[in-house]
């Protein structure tokens, strides 16, 4: 694909809702295209890109630009699978810091200013994203997810801030277990999707 063209799903001026930069502002940018397959996945309309429109960057550029924001949040789907290369050099021309959420799953490409990386298990990140990240997001659905949490975060390195978050709809079930593990566990801290709480995009 032409790197001037990304397939977007969505693009929104919402505030972040998860992780370190909770309740901070952000134009966010939806990237279609995703091969992780996540069961409890909450934006499978993302998935297949061919659903969606492929836009120029110089046109992204803008609608970032109209939205008054100074951060961009690119996301997915898994917005690594397309070279961002591209579209971080032209944001960044403009003064807008960029902060990406990824699987890991793919090589990174484009220069962040923010590295969210939520690994999954059956489909692992590659090996260099770990000493990158600036947050480890880890999905936390049942017991068993805290082992994987442990292993992840024995790879990132120490500045790392790391969370784990409760699957939406396992939320109440989990969400005891996970407050009782952070008291125990050191260095974990809990993410909350806030911005389902507040209804908001």
């Amino acid at each position: 694909m032409n790197d001037r063209l990304l397939p977007v799903v969505e693009e929104f001026y919402s505030v972040q809702g998860e992780g370190f930069h909770t309740g901070k502002p952000a134009y966010f940018i939806r990237l279609g295209g995703c091969d992780i397959g996540c069961s409890w996945c909450d934006t499978r309309y993302s998935w297949n890109a061919e659903l969606h429109p492929l836009k120029d960057i110089s046109e992204i550029i803008d609608n970032t630009l109209d939205s008054g924001t100074d951060s961009v949040v690119v996301t997915g789907g898994e917005p690594l699978m397309w070279n961002l290369d591209l579209l971080c050099n032209e944001l960044k021309k403009q003064g807008i810091m960029t902060f990406l959420e990824t699987s890991g799953a793919y090589t990174l490409s484009g220069k962040w200013n923010w590295i969210c990386l939520s690994p999954k298990a059956h489909n692992p990140p590659v090996r260099e994203i770990y000493k990158l990240a600036d947050e480890l997001k880890i999905i936390v659905q049942a017991s068993a997810d805290f082992e994987w949490a442990e292993k992840n975060r024995s790879f990132v390195n120490k500045e790392c801030h790391c969370y784990l978050q409760p699957e939406w709809s396992h939320y109440h079930k989990i969400i005891p277990e996970i407050v009782e593990y952070v008291k125990r566990e050191k260095g974990w801290k809990i993410s909350l999707q806030a911005h389902k709480f507040m209804e908001i995009p």
